[in-house]
């Protein structure tokens, strides 16, 4: 793929994620916290930070862990990669089952637009995600088809997490504005220490702009048509 159409869709994906932290979890989930008679400010705030600090100490850990394996063959960094962007895939797939299982319990702030944008921007980023998995193995010598299957496994965790959201919004209400905190928090951990870094390294301004872009269109879906 085109580097700057790759930077591009990145950039879009991460405005969409910010932006769907903010409107489809993280403000409905202070707006449930209040009704249901809770400390607003503080739950979020404690489900935000732990979200992001699950996404920074799971990148933390697998650093480390490449780091002692760094003396071994190839296709040991190319499990440890898979392994990192899989860990990756768990939060985001959650974000996605408690947007949508939001929408369902008539959440004040949860809309079917913002779940869908969501589900959009974390799918368009899996796409250079599923690429930086496949590759590494095909140029240390795993088949096409080995590669191609590696990396959509590590996406295959993705819609299993989605469909606990779900569950998990339906079945424990008290507790879903944690949740939804939480996979904002992770959300905007990821945005921060993958997509951004990464788009923005060869084609900052283009990046830029799908950031900006991709913003924009999450909070007209969100606001306007909410």
């Amino acid at each position: 793929m085109n580097q700057k159409t790759l930077d591009l869709m990145m950039g879009f994906a991460a405005g969409v994620m910010i932006a769907a932290s903010f409107w489809s979890l993280l403000a409905p989930a202070i707006e449930l916290s209040a009704e249901l008679g809770g400390n607003s400010w503080l739950i979020s705030s404690v489900g935000f930070l732990l979200g992001g600090s699950f996404v920074i100490g799971s990148d933390i850990v697998l650093s480390k862990a490449s780091l002692i394996k760094s003396k071994g063959s190839a296709m040991k960094r190319s499990i440890l990669l898979t392994s990192a962007v899989t860990i990756h895939n768990i939060p985001e797939g959650l974000a996605i089952g408690i947007a949508f299982g939001s929408v369902a319990l008539g959440i004040h702030g949860a809309t079917a637009q913002g779940a869908v944008m969501l589900a959009l921007g974390i799918g368009l980023q899996n796409f250079p995600e599923g690429v930086c998995v496949a590759m590494p193995l095909r140029r240390d010598g795993a088949s096409r088809m080995k590669s191609f299957l590696i990396g959509q496994s590590s996406g295959i965790v993705e819609p299993i997490a989605g469909v606990l959201g779900v569950l998990f919004a339906l079945t424990i209400r008290s507790a879903l504005p944690l949740a939804l905190s939480f996979s904002a928090g992770a959300m905007i951990a990821v945005v921060c220490s993958e997509l951004i870094p990464e788009s923005f390294k060869n084609h900052k301004t283009i990046a830029a702009f799908g950031v900006l872009f991709g913003f924009a269109i999450m909070m007209v879906l969100d606001v306007a048509l909410g």
